[in-house]
């Protein structure tokens, strides 16, 4: 796998929902979805990002929409390099090697898929490959002094993954990665509606749903929201009005699945460190932060101080980005290299 990286240094947010590319004294860059659209005869990409996602579900058969990423990980090689490609060249004209670059990777990935990104950057022409943890780069990002002896709490849900990590001393104490987050989330809306209602609903529908009225926690004030699409019976077009309440039964399963997650990491945080984290409380980062009552459902099921992180999107390519600017300062945070 091969693509060209830009003539300076960069840190990448290689997410399965979005890519985010942040440049040195530049800032954030680019953020455009993880989607690609491509000819399926020959592979050749004819949309990515937020034009690929327009295309979601409304393709004829001779285009193709896929995510080359799942679990946060690459699933599709050659896609994925050319949807690189081409956001690279969205930010820049040069085409030279990168000198140095810092990639966040899931912090339950396996040494195989570890060496798999890195060895895509070198053979780029990268000099310098890092990988840092999601987990680490989200506490980086949201501002926390990862280096003292003192314990923080972070919970980063994204697309593919919920990470989960203690944090202290500049490195992970304990963690768990779990493959239940958004996409999931979207996925049992989808599934609710078969199950309940006998309609079939698109991806992007479902996410419209979600972002909209989903909730892990009763709203002051229920709303309903108006939702379309194919009748499983008689194959006819049809609409329906379903209220927050609805939403929240079909999200349950997933949020029950995360909060369980978190309590069973504090159960195997020690004891001096569970201390830090009943005086911090539990940071909520990445998309997942996002939705409605999550965090009172958290603080709920934990008694422990909740805080959503300010602008949780880009929390994680921050810390990437301030990887990148300061690597001598953070160099104890990254990944370490193993020798095969």
């Amino acid at each position: 796998m091969r693509f060209g990286f830009l003539s300076t240094d960069v840190a990448i947010d290689l997410g399965t929902a979005n890519t985010l590319i942040w440049m040195r004294d530049k800032g954030l860059v680019l953020n455009e979805p993880s989607i690609v659209a491509f000819d399926r005869t020959n592979k050749h990409i004819l949309a990515i990002g937020h034009e690929a996602q327009a295309m979601v579900g409304k393709t004829h058969r001779d285009i193709r929409t896929i995510r080359p990423l799942k679990d946060g990980v690459i699933a599709d090689f050659e896609i994925a390099e050319g949807m690189l490609r081409a956001f690279i060249k969205k930010i820049s004209l040069s085409w030279q090697p990168a000198r140095r670059v810092v990639i966040c990777v899931p912090s339950g990935i396996t040494e195989v898929e570890k060496r798999a990104v890195r060895d895509s950057a070198e053979h780029a022409g990268a000099k310098e490959v890092h990988l840092i943890a999601e987990p680490m780069a989200a506490a980086i990002g949201i501002g926390l002094d990862v280096h003292e002896p003192k314990g923080n709490l972070i919970v980063d849900i994204g697309g593919g993954t919920t990470e989960i990590a203690v944090i202290a001393l500049s490195g992970i104490v304990t963690d768990e990665s779990i493959r239940m987050a958004g996409d999931e989330m979207t996925n049992s809306i989808v599934q609710y509606f078969k199950r309940n209602h006998n309609i079939l609903i698109g991806e992007r529908t479902a996410e419209i749903i979600k972002c909209e009225v989903g909730s892990a926690y009763p709203l002051e004030q229920e709303v309903e929201i108006e939702v379309k699409g194919r009748d499983l019976i008689t194959g006819i077009p049809q609409s329906i009005t379903v209220s927050s309440i609805d939403i929240r039964e079909a999200l349950s399963e997933c949020v029950a699945t995360i909060v369980e997650s978190v309590r069973m990491l504090l159960e195997r945080t020690p004891p001096e460190l569970a201390a830090d984290i009943y005086d911090r409380g539990i940071m909520l980062s990445g998309g997942g932060a996002l939705l409605k009552g999550l965090d009172k459902r958290l603080s709920m099921e934990t008694t422990l101080t909740v805080h959503v992180v300010e602008d949780p999107l880009t929390a994680v390519v921050r810390g990437t980005g301030k990887v990148l600017e300061n690597l001598h300062h953070y160099m104890p945070c990254l990944i370490k290299s193993k020798r095969y």
